[in-house]
């Protein structure tokens, strides 16, 4: 038996944040077949659409390995300590960057997240020469998850981790600030900046989440294999015996990996699953 873990953004879902027919066909006839398949995702749990669920897991690791889920049953929910939450919170408001807390609740998000996302998406739109009504189009969905809970209040002892859109100062200042105590991840979502980036429990990472699972399932680490695209997905090559890096995805993930399939709007899961008599 095989366990497959899948980065979303970038890898599950393509650039539309769709999951293309032949992905989930793919990872179906893959589960048919006796394996087991794991998302493992930055993502929080409300981002994890019910679109991705429907495609049919085993389980899923959240929030950068802070949450995880086997089956039915939630065996791991780490969250931030309030006082940083509320600090962060504080130095966010100083500088104009926009922030969205994720919390297994939802997502709250600062009243200049969206300003702050669209300066962002303005950017690339600029650079790749396309519309930016095209491109902020593609990230309705997102905005209106944000908007969900506009009325709700937080509870700031439940946040799983803050992702941050930042143009205004460096990220290594952010770093420097709270680097000690918290883990950050820089530049994990393109879309959001080189400034922008994820502030999470110290300690936690797709490795130690991935490996978490294993132990419980009583796997070991060649029975495991990982499809990932970004730097932050690293960690999670270091859990696995066989690696799996997506066209698109980046170097230096690229050359950690065993193999380079197609990218994921060129329906790379299916061919990779189908290459290697998994299916």
């Amino acid at each position: 038996m095989t366990i497959a873990f899948f980065d979303v953004d970038g890898t599950l879902c393509n650039s539309s944040g769709v999951v293309l027919e032949s992905t989930k066909q793919a990872i179906r006839k893959f589960r048919q077949e006796g394996h087991l398949a794991f998302i493992c995702t930055g993502r929080s749990k409300p981002e994890i659409l019910d679109e991705i669920l429907s495609v049919g897991f085993d389980g899923v690791i959240g929030a950068g390995g802070g949450y995880i889920v086997i089956g039915e049953e939630v065996v791991k929910h780490q969250t931030m300590p309030k006082e940083g939450v509320l600090e962060i919170i504080d130095f966010f408001h100083q500088h104009d960057i926009g922030y969205y807390l994720e919390s297994n609740d939802g997502l709250f998000s600062s009243t200049n997240c969206v300003r702050k996302i669209q300066e962002e998406v303005r950017k690339v739109a600029d650079q790749e020469g396309v519309s930016f009504e095209e491109m902020d189009e593609k990230t309705q969905w997102f905005y209106e998850l944000l908007a969900k809970q506009d009325n709700e209040e937080v509870d700031h002892s439940n946040v799983n981790k803050i992702s941050f859109i930042n143009n205004t100062i460096p990220f290594a200042k952010i770093a420097e600030a709270f680097g000690e105590v918290f883990h950050l991840y820089h530049s994990t979502v393109p879309l959001f900046g080189p400034e922008s980036g994820e502030i999470a429990v110290k300690g936690i990472d797709k490795e130690k989440a991935v490996s978490f699972v294993l132990e419980q399932l009583g796997l070991e680490k060649q029975d495991a294999i990982a499809f990932g695209d970004g730097d932050n997905d690293l960690s999670m090559f270091e859990a696995v015996g066989y690696k799996i890096a997506m066209a698109n995805g980046t170097d230096n993930l690229k050359k950690a990996a065993h193999e380079v399939t197609l990218d994921v709007d060129e329906d790379g899961i299916a061919k990779s699953l189908s290459d290697k008599n998994w299916l």
